[in-house]
């Protein structure tokens, strides 16, 4: 039996997900900005509670790696390597636009369909990537800026499924062609992790917990201070 706490701290949504062999025992979250620091930790122990499975029991902590919003990023891994440390079991990082598309796919209504995620990124800028039906990657991860022409190739020969936090900014750029699919209510979950999560524990495949990092894509940078706040 391997019991995987999984994380996902990217987006606005704070969520925990227990599973068990690949399949989600229990799962709470929340979809609020500038909660996870309070909610985290209090989400963990509900799961767990719920599961009635002790921390001890874990067989490892699988986080969604990014990319996302910096800050959440921080929060969501830190709380993982800490549980990792301390129970001296493996950490396993799941990219974050994968685990999001492999929801979709997943459910099976998309078939012939092409994935693309979308996390905002601020202004018309989004981290996105781009699957097929079989969730094979088409489309490497990239900080994007959407314009008229963006994806105009692949819109042209095959039906796009736009979704996640920064997909209907772009509804109206891309909403133009009839092969554009927009989901306006996606959002992220810990659960999404769980096929990946289950196939990198059977296959061995995790982090070296003392070196890991997050998946900025970007560099954070630091706003200016409001002219009317400072000393």
């Amino acid at each position: 039996m391997a019991l995987i706490l999984q994380i996902e701290t990217t987006t606005a949504s704070c969520s925990v997900s227990l599973s068990e062999n690949g399949s989600v025992l229990v799962t709470k979250e929340i979809d609020e900005r500038n909660i996870h620091a309070s909610a985290l930790s209090v989400f963990i122990t509900e799961v767990m509670e719920s599961a009635q499975v002790q921390m001890e029991q874990l067989s490892a902590v699988a986080v969604s790696r990014g990319p996302g919003s910096y800050t959440g990023l921080r929060i969501g891994v830190s709380m993982a390597k800490g549980i990792c440390y301390a129970l001296d079991i493996p950490l396993i990082a799941v990219d974050t636009l994968r685990a999001m598309a492999q929801r979709l796919i997943t459910m099976g209504e998309y078939e012939g369909y092409l994935f693309c995620p979308m996390i905002d990124a601020r202004r018309m800028e989004v981290y996105t990537a781009l699957f097929d039906h079989h969730g094979q990657s088409l489309v490497d991860t990239e900080a994007k800026i959407i314009d008229g022409a963006s994806f105009s190739t692949e819109l042209e020969h095959s039906r796009v499924l736009f979704f996640g936090d920064g997909a209907m900014k772009c509804h109206e750029l891309l909403g133009q062609s009839s092969n554009a699919v927009f989901i306006e209510d996606f959002t992220n979950s810990a659960a999404d992790l769980t096929v990946e999560a289950w196939r990198k524990f059977e296959s061995d495949d995790f982090e070296d917990v003392a070196y890991f990092e997050p998946y900025y894509l970007k560099d954070f940078i630091v706003g200016p201070k409001n002219p009317a706040t400072s000393a």
